[in-house]
């Protein structure tokens, strides 16, 4: 009996079944990266063997070491696999524009002059929800790593804790911190003085300085969400939310709160979230421009450098920053939960919080369905005469 034969890898499909099973994931992909990467898996690996499973999960791999939307950057990889610089282009637009349309026109809702009640009431309800699903995503990123760390953990702990103080405490600067933890633990794995660190961070300081207001600021915010963030698209909350509301004054508290749970609800990727905040700055064109920036630096990322993946994984630098940056910025999702809480200002919104803390770190319950029924009781609340935010 003859020995059995891996299965090949089927013929390249057409850009037009691209745009296709693309679009079908990004209307389906509700629950984050988790869900996307097993969606694409199933679509190329399992079903139509359009890539084998090691280069799958080698490329899942490079994704997670560089900064932005992981699985919106696995999205484009597989495309650009099957079809090159085209098809990454038409994959990844496909993934993204369902779920952008989408939160931009419940960003129109949201943010109208006038919504309903029941709208209103639904949105701090779901927004009550969004610290403790800042932990929840924090703890669940975090264990990975605390795991492979043992029984070394103290370099691990300390850019974690180090993360979390900043995205408590330094606002929109903390995009500094975590270039900092990168090139802190680069510098020491190579044995090298901090004097030898890169000028980058001073670069970006002046940058952020210079972006006082307007569109250019706006499109600062969207350019640290994309190109920036290490860990996870949660990461995005602590480097807009000083942005968004302290600092250029586009959203309130109440409103940023919102502004992330629809981020969770909706499919796709959570970096639209920053569409959100465009749409407070500037209406559909300021969300049309913060989701184009966000999301270019992932095409740019993968269509220059898919063909050295391998190398990316081999190269013992690129991994020394990370295991600075990437500790540093699961912390800062831990972090972000501080803020988060303290933007509440009514009563029956910390019970919103304490049972969706509840339900999310005790139970295990889903993300999305707990942040539904927080806006469910948020909706009833209104309606029965409770007091709302501002």
């Amino acid at each position: 009996m003859s020995a059995a034969v891996a299965p090949q890898a089927t013929a390249r499909p057409s850009l037009s079944t691209i745009a296709r099973e693309w679009g079908r994931i990004g209307c389906l992909g509700f629950g984050g990266p988790p869900v996307h990467i097993a969606l694409l898996r199933d679509l190329c690996v399992t079903r139509r063997r359009w890539i084998r499973d090691r280069e799958f999960e080698d490329t899942v791999a490079a994704v997670n070491l560089l900064p932005g939307p992981a699985s919106t950057q696995l999205a484009i990889a597989c495309a650009h696999r099957l079809r090159g610089r085209t098809g990454a282009l038409v994959g990844g637009a496909a993934f993204i524009l369902p779920g952008l349309a989408l939160i931009l026109l419940l960003a129109a809702a949201f943010l109208a002059g006038d919504p309903p009640r029941w709208l209103r009431g639904a949105g701090a309800g779901a927004g009550a929800a969004v610290a403790a699903v800042a932990v929840r995503a924090g703890v669940d990123l975090i264990k990975p790593s605390w795991a492979r760390a043992a029984p070394r953990r103290g370099p691990l702990l300390a850019y974690i804790l180090l993360g979390a103080i900043s995205a408590a405490t330094v606002g929109p600067f903390l995009v500094l911190v975590l270039l900092a933890c990168g090139v802190v633990s680069l510098a020491l794995k190579r044995g090298t003085g901090l004097a030898a660190i890169t000028p980058a961070p001073v670069a970006l300081l002046l940058a952020a300085v210079a972006s006082t207001g307007g569109l250019g600021a706006l499109a600062w915010t969207a350019f640290k969400v994309g190109a920036l963030s290490y860990g996870g698209g949660f990461v995005i909350i602590p480097l807009m939310q000083a942005d968004a509301v302290t600092q250029h004054h586009w959203m309130t508290d109440g409103q940023f709160l919102n502004a992330v749970a629809l981020g969770q609800v909706t499919p796709g990727p959570v970096v639209q979230t920053v569409a959100v905040v465009g749409y407070a700055a500037a209406g559909v064109g300021g969300g049309l421009l913060a989701a184009l920036v966000a999301f270019s630096p992932s095409f740019l990322f993968v269509v220059v450098g898919a063909n050295r993946f391998h190398a990316l994984l081999a190269n013992r630098a690129v991994r020394a920053f990370i295991d600075g940056a990437a500790p540093a910025a699961l912390g800062a999702i831990l972090g972000s939960a501080i803020p988060l809480a303290l933007a509440l200002s009514e009563p029956w919104q910390l019970a919103v919080l304490a049972a969706a803390a509840t339900a999310l770190l005790l139970l295990r319950r889903g993300v999305v369905a707990t942040l539904v029924a927080a806006g469910g009781v948020g909706a009833a609340a209104a309606l029965a005469g409770a007091s709302l935010p501002g």
